[in-house]
């Protein structure tokens, strides 16, 4: 199995917290307002990829510099369109909540009669699509553009 090393959940909690210069519980706290999604072991034992702390570093910095707070970041995590991303149909769409709300993103809600019902949110293209500060912005950009 080749995997890539960027993606490969390598850190445990506190080496993640280390190399970030953030304390475990801001880790944690992070997770539990849904701005991350930790790799989970057989253990239940939290794991972080270089692409986890990649993510991580851009909520950092849109907290320490751009001086938005987590709910603003939520918010806007809230307005990735996750239905255009994995095609949802109108029926799935009336039945979900991501769409249907703007007050967290897609990966935070148990998503029951619908599309995502029993995916892995971990693995969910929404989900890894949008771990960089750019990423959001450009694939909105992708979404409207008009077809040539």
């Amino acid at each position: 199995m080749n995997k890539n090393i960027y993606t490969e959940p390598n850190y445990s909690i506190s080496t993640a917290a280390r190399l970030l210069g953030i304390s475990v519980p801001t880790l944690r706290m992070y997770e539990k307002e849904g701005l991350l999604l930790p790799f989970k072991s057989d253990g239940n034992q939290r794991r972080y990829s270089d692409k986890d702390l990649e993510r991580i570093r851009c909520i950092r910095r849109s907290i320490n510099e751009d001086k938005i707070g987590i709910e603003g970041i939520r918010r806007l995590l809230a307005l990735i369109p996750c239905w255009a991303i994995v095609n949802c149909t109108e029926k799935d769409r009336q039945n979900c909540e991501a769409f249907n709300s703007y007050a967290k993103p897609c990966w935070t809600y148990n998503h029951k009669n619908n599309f995502c019902e029993g995916k892995d949110c971990f693995s969910c293209e929404v989900y890894n699509s949008f771990g960089d500060c750019g990423s959001i912005k450009e694939k909105i950009k992708e979404l409207i553009k008009p077809t040539q």
